[in-house]
């Protein structure tokens, strides 16, 4: 299927996509707003404690790397909820792994969090 856009116009309707998918997300999960205040909260912190340009951007990228994964965990419980309500334990273990990548990039977070900022205290 061939896309009516191209050139500047397709990068356009590109963002306005991105923009709706943030939207949707935002107002439908409660999940991703604690995920993306808790990381707003920490990038603040972050930006007053004495870190290299380096350690910051390994802080900010672990802290991104949790909304990432919180929304694929978003897309996969989307897309398994579409193809119906019912039980089936496939669906189940399709949200249980998207689920596990979010505990894993919490994980990955706290520990580069704990490895960079125990030796300032």
């Amino acid at each position: 299927m061939k896309s009516e856009y191209t050139g500047i116009k397709r990068i356009l309707k590109a963002f306005q996509y991105s923009f709706d998918g943030f939207a949707a997300t935002f107002k439908s999960e409660a999940a991703f707003r604690q995920d993306l205040f808790f990381c707003i909260i920490c990038g603040f912190v972050f930006c007053f404690l004495p870190l290299s340009g380096l350690q910051l951007a390994f802080l900010f990228f672990s802290l991104f790397l949790i909304l990432f994964m919180e929304l694929i965990n978003t897309a996969i419980e989307t897309i398994i909820d579409r193809i119906g309500e019912n039980f089936h334990l496939l669906s189940k273990k399709a949200k249980d792994i998207g689920s596990l990548l979010v505990l894993l990039a919490f994980t990955h977070f706290f520990i580069a969090a704990a490895i960079i900022l125990l030796p300032l205290f």
